[in-house]
């Protein structure tokens, strides 16, 4: 099966509510429509994770960006220019989001990807896409396809096979947390 392929039964997953086992510019990620009640309740269950936690999601570009948050503090357009690796930020407050995505406090992280495969995706789906560790809750994130869990591979909907005999490990973006008047937190690095 070829890259191809793997974009269009992913789109026919995520248009139907499904889940979906995907390689990010960081770690394999399991993902669902962000806009989608009952398919980001079905990625808690199937990490067992506590839904008062947030999840993180992928956007294509800043004007996708733009429609899932209510406030882009300016620090936002630097920090995306100048860095030369994968980000997550932690925005104020979402919109737009399926129930589940933001935090308790309205926040969300978001990813601007660079990821080929994920950037046509999202580019066709033409939504944000849920991207959590491809792990159970308070389990390691598997670095390469190869360290996921058989029971994520066989919990997802369709499992996409593009990438699965990377050997390079990848490990998770750094987290920087924004506030509305620019301020800015270093969570991960």
């Amino acid at each position: 099966m070829d890259f191809q392929e793997d974009l269009k039964n992913s789109l026919r997953i995520l248009r139907e509510g499904g889940t979906i086992l995907y390689p990010t510019d960081t770690l394999w990620g399991l993902g669902c429509d962000a806009t989608n009640s009952s398919a980001v309740q079905k990625i808690f269950s199937i990490k067992s994770r506590d839904e008062s936690k947030s999840l993180i999601i992928l956007v294509n570009g800043l004007s996708m960006l733009e429609r899932c948050v209510k406030d882009v503090p300016e620090i936002v357009y630097n920090l995306t220019s100048v860095s030369d690796s994968p980000l997550t930020i932690i925005y104020p407050e979402g919109r737009n989001l399926a129930e589940g995505v933001c935090a308790e406090d309205g926040s969300v992280g978001i990813r601007i990807c660079n990821d080929e495969f994920c950037v046509e995706l999202i580019e066709r789906f033409r939504k944000p896409v849920v991207s959590t560790s491809a792990n159970m809750a308070g389990k390691k994130s598997p670095s390469s396809f190869r360290e996921i869990d058989e029971y994520i591979i066989r919990s997802a909907d369709y499992t996409v096979k593009y990438r699965r005999e990377d050997q390079q490990k990848y490990s998770a973006s750094p987290v920087i947390k924004v506030e509305k008047n620019g301020v800015f937190k270093i969570l991960r690095k």
